[in-house]
C-alpha cells in the first residue's frame, strides 16, 4: 500500500473539518475524492501534504509513519501538492516556478533533465517559458502547477480541483493530462467537484460529506449509484 489513512481527524481551531477518515491508495493507481463545496476535501489533501497537522489517527507512505511530518519533508518522502487556485509566482517566471519545484536536495542533480520532460510533457510551457506566470492563461497556470509538482519527482501526485474556474475545453485538457500522467506510472489522488469527468479517470473514488467518507467505490460502483447519479451527475 503506498499511501494509508486510518481513523485521520483534522481541526482548525475548535472547528473540526474531518472525521475519521480511513482510505487507501496503491502504487499506480488513481484515486478520486468527491464531494460538494466545504465536505473537508481541501483539508484532507493539506493533511496528507503536511500542511494541516492530524488531530488524531495515523498516516503512513510505502509502510513508514508519516503522520505529522512537515510539508517540505512530505515531498522528501515522494508526496507533491498541486494546491488549489495553482498558487504560482505571479511575477516570477515559468521557468523560475518550476525550478522552485526542485527545490529538494534529490532533484537538484537532475534537474535540467527533468525540466526537459516537463517541457516535453508541456510544449507551451517551454514557449512560454521567459513570461511571469502571472501572464498565462487558466489552462497554462494549471500547467505550470502541475509541471512545479512532477519536478521534485514524486511518487504520489495530490492534485487539488485541477478543473477549477477553467473553460470546459480546458477542463477536458486537463483530464487528458491526467491520463498522461498516470501512464507513466504515477499514482494519483484527485480532489474534484467536477464528478463526471473524475469518475472517468480514476479507478476507484470516495465520497466525502460533511468531513467523513460516506460512500466508497469503483468508478463504475459510484457512476451507478443512486445517490451519486443524482446529487452529482443530474441523471
Amino acid at each position: 500500500m503506498m499511501l494509508s489513512l486510518a481513523a485521520v481527524s483534522a481541526d482548525y481551531g475548535s472547528f473540526r473539518a474531518l472525521f475519521d477518515v480511513s482510505l487507501e491508495i496503491s502504487s499506480g493507481e488513481a484515486v478520486g475524492v468527491i464531494g460538494p463545496n466545504g465536505a473537508g476535501k481541501t483539508t484532507l489533501m493539506r493533511v496528507i501534504s503536511g500542511l494541516v497537522p492530524p488531530s488524531s489517527g495515523t498516516m503512513t507512505f510505502e509502510g513508514r509513519p508519516i503522520s505529522g511530518l512537515s510539508a517540505h519533508r512530505m515531498v522528501e518522502q515522494g508526496i507533491a501538492h498541486v494546491p488549489e487556485n495553482r498558487r504560482l509566482f505571479p511575477r516570477l517566471t515559468v521557468e523560475d516556478n518550476l525550478r522552485i519545484g526542485a527545490f529538494i536536495p534529490k532533484a537538484r542533480p537532475r534537474y535540467a533533465e527533468r525540466l526537459d520532460q516537463i517541457y516535453g510533457l508541456f510544449p507551451r510551457l517551454k514557449e512560454r517559458r521567459e513570461q511571469p506566470a502571472g501572464t498565462l492563461s487558466g489552462g497554462e497556470q494549471q500547467m505550470c502547477a502541475i509541471g512545479r509538482a512532477l519536478m521534485s519527482r514524486p511518487k504520489l501526485l495530490l492534485m487539488d480541483e485541477p478543473s477549477a474556474g477553467l473553460a470546459p475545453l480546458v477542463v477536458a485538457q486537463v483530464f487528458s493530462l491526467v491520463r498522461r500522467i498516470r501512464a507513466e506510472g504515477l499514482t494519483v489522488l484527485i480532489v474534484e467537484q467536477n464528478v463526471q469527468q473524475v469518475l472517468e479517470v480514476v479507478n476507484r473514488a470516495y465520497l466525502l460529506q460533511v468531513g467523513a467518507i460516506k460512500l466508497a467505490g469503483t468508478s463504475a460502483d459510484l457512476k451507478g449509484n443512486e445517490l451519486i447519479r443524482k446529487a452529482y451527475l443530474g441523471l
